[in-house]
């Protein structure tokens, strides 16, 4: 189907599944094409129900990519979807119409209807945009990649109906939203800033807009989209924004007094879990890991579907020490929520605790996982990158992070983990600009820090390596299971 000029460049991937035919979206076979994906080769079955096990990334921006389907295209007056009934598909729309996470059972409601209607009414552009930027959210509150593809499907279906330039920004909200989470935050640029271009004031790109800056590591690009954002829609999805612009500064005292008022404002249980996981992440780069606990614990009682909090809360417990409790969260959270970066954090606890068999298990499963993320256009380079610098091949996580480095994706994590990569192949001074970089950029991370001060002692620069090394313990001396011991050691070298 050929949508340009809105379509943005695609890889042409001979694994991934081609885009439908215009002639497979009318009336009955539309819905058929976006819910029996069963009999796709290499594609799982799609079903809601079965998902729903699975759990939740309730995200901010999520919820405001749904938004944007929802208010941002114009009712032309011809075969529009009806006001909805009370019942969870409004309150799915009344959630996202103000910028907050829906339940996970609302968004699955909303999803079945907007399928529904679509099936009988093919030619309603905003109900293509609705369904295909909340299969987005469905994808990443389920790290269901396979989700991605329908997204694309039903996005591009809504611009065949209604080109972006007749009003269909909405559309092109939802791509851009696409777009970066499959982590090609420069394409989700394009798109945000078309948007932008035309209606500076539609206040749902900016969240879209602030995530691919962050991507890209345009921090100035991110504090203007961040202050835009607030003058054009101040409450708690802005507090929460604020709050991560300052947490990626290093500004902890302004992100946890932004996040605090986020929290106490926060309406519905999934925005205020949202919010209160956002505090645990905070208590935990400030060192504080029994905080952290209490405040991931909050989480969960707020919304017992908020499974990253589950993973939160487990990191924090084995800082405590308290290894058995984080083992059952982590594979709890992995149960319901089986994102790549779990599964490596639980293989390099089994590895601390010198369990390899279970370890080697965890990285057999990442590597599976990100494999198929790839087969649905997902760039998991970064996290592929750090696999294998430290648990596989770091020459091949150096071409990998060059790449992303090279595609202009240039944030703090890139650099840390180019540099890193480097210095584990056997190049410290390559590595020490990467490195420092991350370090600068990247606020206070002891990760980063610890780096930094690795490849300086391995340059024999001391005094560098021992203040980078001290800070790295000082801001969060039990950061990981594995670099944290390591890290103390390097400074008693």
């Amino acid at each position: 189907m050929d949508v340009m000029p809105q379509q943005p460049p695609q890889s042409h991937d001979p694994s991934r599944r081609p885009p439908l035919d215009a002639s497979d979206f009318s009336g009955a076979s539309a819905l058929s094409a976006l819910r029996d994906p069963a009999s796709e080769d290499g594609v799982p079955p799609l079903s809601l129900r079965t998902t729903l096990r699975r759990a939740a990334l309730g995200v901010v921006a999520g919820a405001v990519l749904v938004t944007g389907a929802v208010v941002a295209v114009p009712d032309d007056g011809k075969k529009a979807a009806p006001p909805p009934v009370p019942g969870p598909v409004s309150r799915a729309l009344t959630a996202t119409a103000a910028g907050s996470p829906a339940s996970l059972s609302d968004l699955t409601a909303l999803i079945g209807d907007r399928q529904q209607w679509v099936g009988t009414h093919p030619s309603d552009a905003r109900s293509w945009a609705v369904l295909g930027t909340a299969y987005v959210e469905w994808a990443r509150r389920s790290a269901d990649a396979a989700y991605y593809g329908r997204a694309e499907q039903a996005l591009k279906r809504s611009l065949e109906v209604r080109p972006g330039a007749n009003g269909n920004t909405a559309a092109w909200v939802g791509l851009a939203a696409l777009a970066n989470a499959r982590h090609d935050f420069g394409t989700a640029k394009k798109w945000g800033e078309t948007v932008r271009a035309r209606q500076p004031k539609q206040w749902t790109v900016y969240p879209a807009l602030i995530e691919a800056y962050a991507g890209l590591g345009d921090r100035e690009s991110v504090k203007t989209a961040v202050e835009r954002f607030t003058a054009l829609r101040a409450g708690v999805p802005a507090l929460v924004q604020t709050a991560r612009m300052y947490l990626d500064r290093g500004w902890r005292e302004d992100a946890l007094a932004n996040a605090q008022d986020a929290a106490d404002r926060a309406a519905t249980p999934a925005q205020k879990a949202e919010c209160l996981a956002l505090l645990g992440e905070l208590a935990w780069e400030r060192g504080e890991p029994e905080e952290a606990v209490a405040q991931y614990g909050a989480a969960l009682r707020a919304d017992r579907a908020h499974h990253p909090s589950l993973a939160g809360r487990a990191r924090a417990l084995v800082a405590l020490g308290r290894t058995d409790e984080a083992l059952r969260d982590y594979r709890a959270a992995l149960a319901q929520l089986p994102r790549p970066e779990y599964m490596l954090a639980l293989g390099e606890l089994y590895e601390s605790l010198g369990q390899e068999e279970e370890a080697r298990g965890q990285y057999a499963g990442l590597r599976e996982a990100l494999d198929r993320d790839d087969a649905q256009g997902v760039d998991n380079a970064l996290l592929r990158g750090r696999f294998e610098t430290d648990h596989g091949d770091p020459d091949a996580a150096v071409d990998l992070l060059d790449a992303e480095w090279a595609r202009r994706h240039r944030s703090a994590a890139v650099a840390d983990a180019l540099g890193w990569a480097l210095y584990r192949s056997g190049d410290p001074s390559a590595a020490l600009e990467y490195a420092a970089r991350a370090v600068e950029t990247g606020g206070q991370n002891a990760s980063y820090a610890y780096h930094l001060g690795v490849i300086q002692k391995a340059l024999r620069d001391y005094g560098p390596a021992r203040r980078n090394l001290e800070e790295a313990l000082r801001s969060n001396p039990r950061f990981s299971p594995l670099d944290g011991p390591a890290a103390q050691e390097a400074l008693d070298g």
